[in-house]
């Protein structure tokens, strides 16, 4: 197992669905990072997120890593993985050893159960890489943005800091800076088209990660 402590982040979202694979490649096109999803649910109804992080940040094979555990209904992976008689440990899940940085992406929220014993934060705390939180931009994602951040800071895990999705709210975005005492690291406004170019362009708004490391120790 491999020292992530140092040596990359944990991408993970104020709720399901708020944008965390686009997040991830535009993470892993901005640092020419790995990418790793640990338990991906789902494909059932379609592509896995290791497809689409490749495609989108056009990530060569060898910078992919594949999920620990892969199951086909779209539920938590507590929910998902009795359907299909499987038996997750989430105690089991070790990340790749890598030489580039590493996104690892979530599945879900905090919140979302692993399986018997232990919730997706679990997962965080134990693996000890500072968070990337996935964010809307919209009504209702100041009280969401903030539980989460208390919640990761009440397990003593890092945050690197916010990226925030949808119509761009410099008012939202305000009061989680200083309420969440918190850096945005980007926002991504809405895309007309969401594909490799879009993608590339995104991640050249995104500050280099030494520089987001750098800041989140000096802000202890």
């Amino acid at each position: 197992m491999t020292d992530s402590r140092a040596h990359g982040v944990f991408v993970t979202g104020t709720d399901t669905g708020i944008g965390k694979t686009l997040v991830s490649a535009i993470l892993a096109r901005a640092w020419q990072a790995d990418y790793w999803k640990p338990v991906q649910t789902g494909v059932a109804e379609e592509p896995g997120d290791t497809e689409t992080v490749a495609r989108l940040a056009q990530l060569p094979p060898e910078r992919l890593h594949l999920p620990a555990y892969v199951l086909q209904a779209p539920l938590s992976p507590w929910a998902a993985a009795p359907l299909e008689d499987a038996v997750i440990d989430a105690t089991a899940i070790v990340p790749p050893a890598t030489t580039a940085p590493l996104i690892v992406e979530g599945a879900g929220g905090l919140y979302v159960p692993i399986d018997d014993s232990h919730m997706m934060i679990d997962l965080i705390a134990r693996l000890g890489m500072p968070v990337v939180l996935a964010a809307r931009s919209g009504l209702g994602t100041i009280n969401h943005t903030l539980l989460s951040l208390e919640a990761l800071r009440r397990r003593a895990i890092p945050v690197l800091g916010v990226i925030m999705s949808g119509p761009l709210s410099a008012g939202n975005r305000e009061a989680i800076e200083r309420f969440g005492n918190v850096r945005v690291l980007a926002e991504i406004p809405p895309q007309d088209r969401v594909d490799a170019a879009a993608v590339e362009a995104l991640a050249r708004a995104v500050p280099p990660l030494a520089e987001c490391l750098a800041a989140m120790r000096a802000a202890g």
